[in-house]
C-alpha cells in the first residue's frame, strides 16, 4: 500500500518534512471556497454536453447509426457503477489528486502513478481536440482557421484558470446555461420534426457508404456496440472533475457524493434526450449517419436558429476549455505536493498565485494545449478511449479494496450493492478493453510501459521522498 501521508506522531516530529500532512511543513492546500452547486456547474461544464453532444457524438452516428442512442444509454448506466465507487473513494481519499490519490491510496503506489499517467493523457489531449472544432461552429459569424481557433481558445481558457475558483464556477455556469439551451432546441427540433418512431432506437442500422448515395443498410452488430462502448464512456467522463475538486469543496464528505451523482444523472439527460431526438428526426439514415447536426437544425428550423445553436456550441467548447485546464492543473498541482517529479519540478508546479490558482501548473497545462491544436489529433480519440477505460478499471479495482483493514471504520459515503458494484464493473471494463482497436491498445500501451519504466528507475529507488500521496490534513479520517 502506498505511503499516504499523515499527521506526525509524538515519537515521529523529528521525521523529515517530505512525511507531513498536506499543508505542514512546506505542503501547499488549496483554498476551500465551492459548495454543491459552485462544484456541480464547474463538473458539468467539464461533462460539456453540448460539445460532447456536436463534436463527439457525430462520430458514433457514423459508426452505430441508429444504435448511437442505445450505446450511449449503457454507457450511462455504467457510469453510474463507476459514480458510486468514485463517490466512496473521494470521500475515503479527498484530495486534488483525484484518481491517483485514490488507487494510490486502496491499491498501491505502482497501480496509482498508472492512473495518473492515464488521467494526464486523457485530460492534456481532449482539451484542444474540442477546442478545435471551435471554428466549425463560429463559421455563421467568422472563417478561421481550426488550428489557430483552437490554440485561441486555449490561450483563453488558460487566462480564466488563472482566476479565482469561485469565478470561474460564475463564469462557466453562465456558459454551461446557454448548452443547456442548445442542447434543448436540438432536442425540441428533432422530436416536433420525428420521421420515426421509437422503435427506431433499437433497431441497430447505419448507412453503408455514407455520402456516396448509395442507400444501402447495414446491422450494427454487437461487437461494434461493446466497441463503441469506449467513447460512450468518455462522453460523460467529466462527472470525474468532482473528485478533483474536492479539497477546495466544502464538507468534501458530504457533498464530493453529492456533486458526482447528480452531475452524471444531469449529463446523462442532456446529452441522451437529444440524441434519441436526432435519431428519431433526421431526414433519412445516411442523413443521421452523417451525422451533421447543425445542418439538421437548420433543416428543421431556419439559418437563424442554425447560428444561434452553433454559437452556443462555440461558447460550450470555450467553456470545456476553462474547465478542463482547471482541472488538469490541479493533477499537475498534486502530483507535485506529492514529489512525482525531480525537486525544481516538484517546487515549481506546486505554487500558488494570489487568486489560490496554481499558476505554473495552469501556464503548463494550457500552453501545451494551445501547442498540440497545431498537431493531427484525430486518431488519439481511440486512445482516449482506451486511457478512460483503463482508468474505470483501476479505480473499480480500488473500490473493491476500500473497505479492508482501517478504511472499513473511517466515516466515507457508502455505495449500495458492494462489492457486487465493483466486481462487475471490472469484468464488463476488461472485456471492453479487449474489443478495442489494436493500434490505440498499442499506443497506450507503450505509454503506459514508459510511465512503468520511469517508476521502476527513478521513483521506486527513492520511495522514502518520492510519490508520497497526501491527504489534506483536516481531511484525514479518523479511525
Amino acid at each position: 500500500m502506498t505511503d499516504t501521508l499523515r499527521p506526525p506522531t509524538p515519537a515521529a516530529t523529528e521525521a523529515p518534512s517530505s512525511a507531513a500532512p498536506a499543508g505542514q511543513g512546506g505542503h501547499q492546500k488549496l483554498k476551500r471556497s465551492i459548495g454543491v452547486v459552485g462544484g456541480t456547474l464547474l463538473t458539468l461544464s467539464c461533462v460539456t454536453p453540448a460539445s460532447t453532444l456536436f463534436v463527439v457524438v457525430p462520430d458514433l452516428f457514423s459508426t452505430l447509426g441508429t444504435a448511437t442512442a442505445l450505446t450511449i444509454a449503457i454507457g450511462s448506466l455504467l457510469c453510474v457503477g463507476v459514480a458510486f465507487c468514485y463517490s466512496e473513494l473521494g470521500t475515503l481519499i479527498p484530495s486534488a489528486g483525484g484518481e491517483y490519490a485514490m488507487v494510490s491510496t486502496m491499491a498501491g503506489r505502482l497501480a496509482g502513478w498508472l492512473v495518473f499517467v492515464l488521467s494526464l493523457l486523457v485530460v492534456m489531449i481532449v482539451p484542444p481536440v474540442i477546442a478545435m472544432g471551435t471554428a466549425d461552429y463560429l463559421a455563421p459569424v467568422v472563417h478561421l482557421d481550426p488550428s489557430y481557433a483552437g490554440a485561441g481558445v486555449m490561450i483563453l481558457a488558460t487566462l480564466a484558470g488563472l482566476l479565482d475558483l469561485r469565478a470561474n464556477a460564475w463564469i462557466t455556469g453562465i456558459f454551461l446555461v446557454l448548452e443547456v439551451i442548445a442542447a434543448g432546441v436540438v432536442a425540441v427540433l428533432g422530436f416536433t420534426h420525428a420521421e420515426r418512431g421509437p422503435a427506431s432506437l433499437v433497431d441497430l442500422s447505419v448507412a453503408s457508404g455514407s455520402g456516396s448515395g448509395s442507400g444501402g443498410v447495414d446491422t450494427v452488430t454487437a461487437m461494434l456496440i461493446v466497441s463503441g462502448l469506449a467513447i460512450a464512456l468518455f462522453v460523460t467522463q467529466g462527472f470525474s472533475t468532482a473528485v478533483y475538486l474536492s479539497e477546495e469543496l466544502e464538507n468534501p464528505r458530504r457533498n464530493v457524493a453529492r456533486t458526482v451523482l447528480a452531475t452524471l444523472a444531469i449529463s446523462s439527460v442532456i446529452i441522451l434526450v437529444p440524441v434519441i431526438a436526432i435519431t428519431m428526426g433526421a431526414e433519412s439514415l445516411t442523413a443521421l449517419t452523417e451525422g451533421d447536426i447543425s445542418g439538421m437544425v437548420t433543416a428543421w428550423s431556419n439559418s437563424a436558429v442554425g447560428t444561434f445553436v452553433s454559437l452556443c456550441v462555440a461558447l460550450a467548447i470555450i467553456n470545456a476549455g476553462i474547465v478542463m485546464v482547471i482541472q488538469n492543473s490541479r493533477v499537475l498541482f498534486a502530483s507535485a505536493r506529492d514529489k512525482a517529479w525531480p525537486a525544481p519540478v516538484n517546487k515549481a508546479l506546486a505554487r500558488l498565485g494570489g487568486t489560490g490558482a496554481p499558476w505554473v501548473a495552469t501556464l503548463l497545462v494550457g500552453v501545451p494545449g494551445a501547442v498540440l491544436c497545431f498537431v493531427n489529433l484525430d486518431t488519439l480519440y481511440g486512445v482516449t478511449g482506451v486511457s478512460v477505460t483503463g482508468m474505470y478499471l483501476l479505480v473499480a479495482v480500488a473500490a473493491l479494496l476500500a473497505r479492508r483493514g482501517s478504511h472499513g471504520g473511517r466515516s466515507a459515503w457508502r455505495m449500495p450493492l458492494w462489492p457486487a458494484v465493483p466486481v462487475v464493473l471490472i469484468a464488463v471494463l476488461a472485456y471492453i478493453l479487449s474489443q478495442q482497436e489494436v493500434p490505440y491498445l498499442l499506443w497506450t500501451g507503450g505509454i503506459v510501459l514508459a510511465a512503468t519504466l520511469y517508476w521502476a528507475l527513478y521513483l521506486r529507488p527513492r520511495r522514502e521522498t518520492r510519490w508520497l500521496v497526501s491527504i489534506p490534513e483536516d481531511e484525514l479520517p479518523i479511525t
